[in-house]
């Protein structure tokens, strides 16, 4: 197994760092094959790999440093590949690898599937409509403002209990969020998640974002933001597609 991973590792690195990269349509060393038996060896017996490290003690002194992402890259779409057949859905593939920094296939296929379970529960079903509700917001308030609201908001500004508990709720979930994520307990972090529900809907039927003040809209605009930026930290969920 050990010789197998490590002669195709050796084999897309010596083709990738000399522009012999697959196409649309030609293939000619069998890539996209290689890279599949990469995966399968790695997905199929567990191994904790860190893909980067393996890519850059690999490449020749002269290739380019970026060669270990495009490595990544050409991977991930191979993996997309590879579990179309399990059931497992591309777009959230490409949403917890959207975050960078993710070369352990193990991890980001567990991240993957627990984000997939937490989706098709009701409570992950109303979190992505609020998501994309904060996010329609915000663009349309930054287009029109035409200034980025960053996610922190004034508590002093705050006036409405939503608000406030919204506020806490978010930075709770934040540090909580993390933890789990460095203790790869991902199951953990979509209760997380879904704890955020009931608070982020309270605070859209409660609270008029558009506010007349433009010192306490901005704040909610800022708070607004906290919703994706907290998200954020699990998954791009701009990238998931989907009702």
């Amino acid at each position: 197994m050990a010789v197998a991973l490590a002669d195709t590792l050796d084999t897309l690195v010596g083709f990738f760092s000399i522009g012999e990269k697959p196409t649309v349509s030609k293939d000619p060393f069998a890539l996209r094959r290689a890279a599949l038996g990469v995966i399968r060896l790695i997905v199929e017996n567990g191994l904790r790999l860190g893909l980067r490290e393996y890519f850059n003690k690999a490449k020749p002194a002269t290739a380019d440093n970026a060669l270990g992402g495009e490595l990544m890259e050409f991977l991930t779409d191979r993996l997309k590949v590879h579990l179309r057949e399990r059931g497992v859905r591309h777009d959230l593939i490409a949403a917890v690898f959207a975050l960078g920094g993710e070369d352990d296939l193990v991890r980001l296929l567990a991240r993957v599937e627990a984000l997939q379970r937490f989706l098709g529960s009701e409570d992950g079903a109303n979190l992505l409509v609020a998501f994309r509700r904060a996010a329609n917001i915000l663009k349309i308030e930054e287009q029109r403002d035409a200034r980025r609201y960053e996610p922190q908001p004034d508590p002093d500004l705050f006036r409405a209990a939503e608000e406030r508990k919204l506020h806490a709720t978010l930075a709770e979930a934040e540090d909580a969020i993390e933890a789990a994520l460095a203790g790869e307990r991902f199951e953990e972090v979509m209760r997380l998640l879904a704890r955020l529900r009931p608070v982020v809907d309270a605070f859209f039927d409660k609270v008029t974002v558009n506010a007349p003040e433009p010192e306490l809209r901005a704040n909610r605009l800022r708070l607004l933001a906290a919703i994706p930026a907290t998200l954020g930290r699990v998954a791009d969920f701009s990238r998931i597609e989907g009702p």
